[in-house]
């Protein structure tokens, strides 16, 4: 079985005192020696899910195929974008569209507070055939604990409480928690998310994997290339065969020579929110103590067309990481025009994809040219196996890189100060002394 590849002939600087840093920092996640070694569940996670593990997970997603039309994924951050990522990477782009599809269609909830969004899912559903998979550690993060609580409501009213236990699932901590005290209450399905893996980690646990199976795709070859990457970046693996360590090490070499900027590009339409569970794990990783990458990513050819201009040409704080697919699943050639009046007889009897990379080839060059370093993954195919490889090689290397920028890469205590003061505003029980400044601040303002 092949393996996905990394490209850095795009990237003029050497690595050869990176090496020893980055393989230490390797080690460090290995022993649990670094700042968060109480979130390291992650990294043996794909060789330690049991037959068992996977077998329990089918079965729920069976269930809920049978039951439903649609399933709605509420959650936030890694409670979703890793699972919407796979899910989107490898559906039929039109499958929800077919009367006679074969999965229900996932929606999401509970990653915003957009009420228009909210009124017109529930109003979708009143008539439909729909289950829930409520994501959340605690049960009380606002933005799913209010879809959910709608959700509820009207899955309750459509078929009653004990038809909307056998509809719902919840994926929450072990004994602990508004979630889990409401899942034993009314006896919801529930899987546990472990306590010593973080949420932008969490997608080859059952965060992750319920979702997928549900949509109908293979968890078990998802989880089997993760395994391989797993073994592929592990203590012991030379940096010269280390994809991860590799990565780490160019991206803080990029980093301390003041290309303060990743942007994650893709050609292929299908890994749009790949690059956005990206963007959340390197970014809430490495970004505090004033230091990291600011993390972008875009869309290919599209965003040539819009931000190709800042990129060829803006501040040089940039480096750009391009993911490309090797082999496209489906053969489309362009046809022949007698009248040619778009003049593009010139590429009749070609492939699209042809197209296609020598325009990935054509801004790769282009880009170099104007100073962007570029560094290229390639997938031998956009399939679960080759995506889960993808998965952990860029969370070992967020990791490495982590230690290496001089972070803790496995928290988030940032993330904390927009709750504050939107709990002080909205006057929350408990935040009397915050509302009370939060007053006297606005009208000082």
């Amino acid at each position: 079985m092949e393996r996905i590849q990394l490209d850095l002939s795009k990237v003029t600087l050497s690595l050869s005192s990176y090496h020893e840093e980055a393989e230490k920092c390797n080690a460090m996640l290995d022993n649990g020696t670094g700042k968060g070694n109480d979130f390291l569940g992650w990294i043996h996670l794909p060789s330690s899910i049991s037959e068992k593990d996977l077998a329990a997970i089918e079965s729920v997603a069976a269930t809920l195929r049978e039951q439903c039309d649609y399933v709605v994924n509420v959650g936030i951050g890694g409670s979703y974008l890793g699972a919407r990522a796979v899910v989107d990477a490898l559906q039929n782009g039109f499958d929800a569209y077919r009367s006679d599809r074969k999965n229900p269609v996932l929606l999401y909830a509970g990653n915003h507070i957009g009420e228009d969004y909210l009124y017109e899912m529930l109003d979708f559903l009143r008539d439909k055939s729909f289950g829930i998979i409520n994501i959340s550690k605690s049960g009380t993060t606002t933005e799913p604990a209010i879809a959910f609580r709608l959700l509820k409501d009207l899955l309750e009213s459509r078929v009653g409480r004990e038809g909307a236990k056998e509809r719902i699932v919840a994926i929450t901590d072990a004994a602990k928690g508004a979630l889990r005290r409401l899942a034993d209450e009314e006896g919801y399905k529930t899987f546990v998310i472990p306590d010593n893996v973080g949420g932008r980690f969490s997608v080859l646990t059952p965060v992750g994997l319920l979702p997928i199976a549900v949509a109908g795709f293979n968890i078990r070859e998802l989880v089997r290339g993760a395994a391989d990457m797993e073994a592929m970046t592990a203590v012991g693996v030379a940096f010269a065969e280390n994809l991860a360590l590799q990565y780490a090490a160019v991206r803080n070499a990029l980093y301390r020579q003041g290309k303060k900027i990743e942007i994650l590009a893709n050609f292929h339409p299908k890994m749009h929110n790949i690059g956005e569970w990206w963007k959340q794990l390197f970014g809430e990783s490495e970004g505090k103590e004033g230091k990291g990458i600011f993390t972008a990513a875009i869309d290919l050819t599209t965003d040539l067309h819009s931000m190709g201009q800042w990129i060829q040409e803006g501040e040089r704080t940039i480096f750009e990481t391009v993911i490309s697919i090797a082999r496209p699943d489906h053969c489309l050639t362009i046809p022949s025009d007698d009248k040619d009046l778009d003049g593009l007889n010139f590429l009749a009897g070609r492939r699209v994809d042809e197209v296609n990379k020598m325009a990935e080839l054509g801004t790769q060059l282009a880009h170099v040219d104007g100073n962007v370093p570029n560094i290229r993954i390639v997938l031998p195919q956009l399939n679960a196996y080759y995506i889960g490889q993808l998965f952990y090689f860029f969370e070992k290397a967020v990791g490495v890189s982590g230690y290496m920028l001089g972070v803790n890469p496995f928290d988030q205590p940032g993330v904390e100060a927009y709750k504050n003061n939107m709990f002080a505003l909205l006057n929350k029980p408990g935040y009397e002394a915050q509302s009370a400044a939060m007053a006297q601040r606005l009208q000082q303002n």
